[in-house]
């Protein structure tokens, strides 16, 4: 399921922030969500987060990345695809053992000539070497990160985790209420690193209710099981068969 704006719109701040509110995601120049995610032979459950802002505390792991890299410069601009961006992705894209789209623009432009995401990009150098890229869009109360990549000569500072960090604290330095990090699946860990800023300031997507819940993995069991028996009625037209026990 998606959303389109056309091709000389700006999404308005209001607007994104509902969207994201109803657990869409920028996918290039649109408006996507998902429930299913399929891997290999499987099917997973896709259960989008967002951070409380106002309830955000760091404990020994953030405070300690932030030590780690306190000697790096950060600096926020608006976006503007450069060659230096697509040279660090290409480097970062080279290190990993997961499909990734082949370049920055084809991953946020998909060849649009406009666009309609108000973007911005905290970069993080060691002297005048950039070392780490995080990509974000702004609604009018709430951030969503989009990108994060960074050179495997780092990979030490965890600068993925950094760059969450970062891209939280500049939407608390806006007031923002929300932040937006993506999704975890349930039963597959590979994301379960969007939890890394505060998972006491997380909370959960129920698409079914369309209400946010404060995340435990026990919360995303539940919504897990709730979805593929959903998925199960839509497919076979039946009622899910009721569980064998006492």
């Amino acid at each position: 399921m998606s959303a389109t704006p056309s091709d000389t719109s700006v999404i308005p701040g209001q607007a994104l922030d509902f969207y994201l509110s109803q657990g869409y995601y920028r996918m290039h120049q649109s408006l996507f969500t998902c429930r299913f995610l399929p891997i290999e032979e499987s099917v997973y459950t896709v259960h989008w987060l967002r951070l409380v802002l106002a309830d955000v505390q760091y404990g020994p792991e953030q405070r300690r990345l932030l030590r780690l890299n306190a000697r790096f410069s950060v600096t926020l601009r608006q976006f503007r695809l450069t060659a230096e961006l697509e040279e660090l992705y290409a480097a970062y894209r080279a290190s990993i053992t997961f499909d990734a789209p082949p370049t920055v623009e084809s991953f946020l432009l998909a060849g649009a000539a406009h666009n309609a995401f108000d973007t911005g990009v905290i970069e993080v150098r060691d002297g005048a070497r950039l070392i780490a890229a995080g990509i974000f869009d702004s609604g009018a109360r709430a951030l969503a990160g989009i990108m994060n990549f960074y050179h495997p000569d780092y990979r030490r500072h965890s600068l993925g985790k950094y760059l969450m960090l970062l891209k939280l604290e500049h939407a608390q330095r806006r007031q923002y209420a929300y932040y937006y990090p993506g999704y975890v699946v349930h039963d597959y860990p590979k994301f379960d690193y969007k939890l890394f800023a505060c998972p006491a300031a997380t909370e959960v997507f129920d698409c079914l209710t369309g209400l946010w819940q404060p995340f435990a993995w026990e919360v995303v069991a539940q919504q897990s099981e709730a979805l593929l028996a959903d998925w199960q009625e839509e497919e076979t037209g039946e009622e899910p068969e009721a569980a064998a026990g006492d």
